[in-house]
């Protein structure tokens, strides 16, 4: 029987550490106070019994559970980040425990008249008479992912005080700067030694996810000329005009919020702007590879037909690939997601097999030789102040870590 109360407060004491990334950042990690929660987590992966605990000098943390079986078992990994979104703050964040939740409206902040409203985010009706952790308002939670990196903690605490449970050599992986697309840059897999591994990065309970979006990242900076307002006539060129049209120019209905399931779309997440430059990123999507490719040349195009148009170079576009869908990498194993999701069938949790509409280390450990599918850390709208985890889908997540492990060395008997 898990202790209920223990993983609450292992929870609390993570989310409250700051590990915001940073993408301007080239360091790793990204900010130095990300090495708060990654001592800790060294610590105290001591501190429960785990063995061969490593933190290298980017703050990547390994650790080992030795077979407790005679048999020869695969070894088999778990893997979480510990950095928080930049999207939106986590500094000072005080977590709200919402017992017994009843299904009406829930006010994070009464001063600011925030309110987590199921009328809005009806994923809360699932969760009725559950213990519910939310923010106060004014940050993000972080259970993205320390939600996950809670549960692999003490499922490893757990297999160690119960010895009972037979499983093979399992493997702890936890890393920076996952939220800014380079949690995986610096994984060492060698070092790591594991057959396979899963992320604990989902957020629905059940989710299971061997697929995910092809993802690249689009810098389209558009040149102006300054000039004077009260002669400009014929000389000023206002680069933030020329951004809108290119905005307007993209098709209306392919952004995230007009798309869903494998849908691939173009998001503009940032914009900044004066009359001389103005400089737009987007993050292109598609779980297709030929969409994905369409996708980011049909930027280019658009870039040069832009300019031709105009008779002169003020559009530039520069794109990167970011990661690639991980389903290619997972059809040759897919007995890994048969173990995942029938430890899930036998804890009585139904298994939701869908693709993930971003990414999650998994998806670079998988083109890395780490083939690693995606399961549930159970929390819910990620990255902002509505975030929550319901702590009943932290215990289950906990559950199937033990029961992937025990079922693996059953297969392999």
């Amino acid at each position: 029987m898990l202790d209920k109360k223990h993983i609450l407060n292992r929870f609390i004491s993570y989310v409250k550490i700051d590990t915001e990334s940073d993408p301007s950042s080239t360091s790793t990690p990204s900010s130095e106070k990300q090495w708060d929660l990654a001592n800790k987590l060294a610590d105290e992966l001591k501190a429960i019994g785990m063995q061969d605990v490593s933190i290298d000098s980017n703050a990547y943390i390994m650790a080992t559970l030795p077979s407790n079986v005679d048999h020869d078992v695969p070894t088999i990994g778990f893997v979480s980040h510990f950095d928080t979104s930049p999207d939106f703050t986590a500094k000072n964040v005080s977590p709200q425990i919402i017992e017994n939740y009843d299904g009406t409206d829930i006010v994070l902040n009464e001063k600011e008249s925030i309110v987590l409203s199921p009328d809005y985010f009806e994923d809360l009706l699932l969760y009725k008479g559950q213990t519910l952790i939310t923010t106060d308002g004014t940050t993000l939670l972080g259970a993205d992912d320390k939600a996950g990196i809670c549960e692999i903690v003490s499922a490893m605490e757990y297999l160690i005080k119960h010895p009972e449970i037979k499983h093979g050599k399992l493997k702890v992986g936890f890393t920076p700067d996952e939220e800014i697309g380079r949690g995986a840059h610096k994984f060492n897999v060698e070092k790591f030694g594991a057959d396979w591994a899963y992320t604990m990065d989902g957020s629905q309970i059940g989710e299971l996810e061997y697929e995910n979006f092809n993802a690249a990242g689009a810098v389209i900076k558009v040149k102006g000329k300054i000039v004077h307002p009260g002669y400009a006539k014929g000389k000023m060129i206002n680069s933030m005009y020329y951004a809108s049209k290119f905005i307007d120019t993209l098709p209306k209905e392919e952004t995230p919020e007009q798309t869903e399931g494998y849908e691939g779309f173009y998001h503009l997440h940032s914009m900044e702007g004066k009359v001389e430059d103005t400089v737009l990123q987007y993050i292109v999507r598609d779980h297709d590879r030929n969409k994905f490719e369409s996708r980011k040349q049909y930027l280019v195009d658009l870039v040069e037909t832009l300019n031709s148009e105009l008779g002169s170079l003020v559009y530039e576009i520069e794109i990167k690939d970011q990661y690639y869908n991980m389903k290619e990498m997972m059809i040759p194993v897919m007995h890994i997601v048969d173990i995942a999701e029938d430890a899930m069938k036998a804890l009585d949790i139904e298994p939701l097999i869908k693709p993930i509409r971003g990414g999650t280390d998994g998806s670079q450990l998988s083109f890395m030789g780490l083939p690693c599918p995606n399961i549930f850390a159970g929390g819910h709208n990620f990255h902002g102040r509505y975030e929550y985890v319901p702590l009943e889908s932290i215990l289950s997540a906990t559950e199937v870590i033990c029961k992937i492990a025990e079922f693996t060395q059953d297969r392999y008997k």
